[in-house]
């Protein structure tokens, strides 16, 4: 009797341990799962503001008092190529990106009554700072957004802390092959001139941008110009991509400028360049070199919308270049 009594405290209390054991597992398990959930993240926030009578759309995230990073997107797309990055960026920094007019959310003011030239794009983006009261900034330049943001930069180079370039060009040997029919167009500004350019914002155009010379076309999202086109084909669109083809001649003349810029302020500055882009290729990225002193240089074995690839590559280059510029 005894015997059995024993028996039976030793069984209750290994069952009891088990199940102790168990509940300890399952509890240290799901609090690991919690951890390894709780990402610092910060949110990203969709608004609008009115800039020179045109209503701009923008995303922002991050915290107001921390230094500014302001994102410029370039054609066909929008500040929608920066969803990720922002949210990559936004833990340590205050980070920008507006939609140009006519590009993304942003309203599309009649060609009769808004100028669709470079110069008043960066105007519209001056006015955008201006609005948010934002007097120093690092500023990411990609395609379309470097001529923007270039007229910035030297206008007002006490402003800029830095420059992250990626796909932008500033001088005339990024200008190859892909520029020929456009250099057409410039010369000899005619419909004719202009209607193959259209294709480029066709379906097959935007996926073509995206696509061509990445590693793996299968991570590149179809959402990309799929939401391009949603602007694109507004009414009137097609004329104001086209104007703006035309009005890209107006840049060239400005990269002595823009050189001078570099020579004389010396903004540290970061390359990020998708090397098989055949619109801007790696030739437009050397010769900063040439001008620059602080410059760190990656070239990246992807195409012209390199964050579709290389974006979390592209984000830990841009906080540790950052960083070692004491922008924090």
């Amino acid at each position: 009797m005894k015997t059995q009594i024993l028996k039976s405290v030793f069984s209750i209390t290994l069952l009891a341990l088990l199940s102790i054991s168990l509940f300890s597992f399952k509890t240290s398990k799901a609090e690991t799962k919690d951890t390894l959930t709780m990402i610092e993240t910060a949110p990203t926030f969709h608004k609008n503001i009115t800039v020179n009578g045109v209503n701009i759309f923008y995303r922002e995230a991050g915290d107001v008092n921390k230094p500014t990073l302001l994102l410029l997107h370039g054609y066909p797309t929008s500040s929608h190529m920066f969803r990720n990055l922002i949210t990559d960026l936004s833990v340590q920094y205050h980070v920008l990106a507006p939609d140009y007019p006519g590009f993304g959310r942003s309203d599309q003011p009649s060609i009769k009554d808004f100028d669709y030239t470079f110069d008043n794009m960066s105007n519209i983006v001056e006015g955008f700072l201006n609005e948010l009261k934002i007097t120093k900034y690092s500023i990411y330049l990609m395609d379309y957004g470097a001529p923007i943001g270039f007229r910035i930069a030297a206008k007002y180079p006490e402003r800029v802390e830095s420059l992250i370039i990626q796909n932008g060009n500033a001088y005339d040997e990024g200008l190859k092959d892909f520029w020929i029919p456009i250099k057409k167009y410039w010369n000899e500004y005619t419909p004719e001139n202009g209607k193959p350019l259209e294709g480029f914002h066709t379906i097959d155009g935007l996926k073509w941008q995206y696509t061509h010379g990445v590693q793996d076309a299968s991570k590149i999202s179809p959402d990309n110009w799929t939401i391009d086109l949603q602007h694109l084909t507004r009414e009137e669109n097609n004329d104001i991509q086209l104007a703006m083809f035309y009005d890209y001649r107006t840049n060239v003349p400005l990269y002595p400028e823009w050189q001078q810029y570099f020579r004389d302020h010396q903004p540290p500055t970061l390359i990020v360049w998708g090397k098989n882009d055949y619109i801007f290729p790696a030739d437009g990225a050397y010769p900063y070199k040439r001008d620059l002193k602080n410059l760190e240089f990656h070239l990246l074995d992807t195409g012209h919308f390199a964050l579709e690839e290389k974006g979390a590559e592209i984000a830990n280059y841009i906080l540790k270049f950052l960083n070692k510029n004491n922008i924090k």
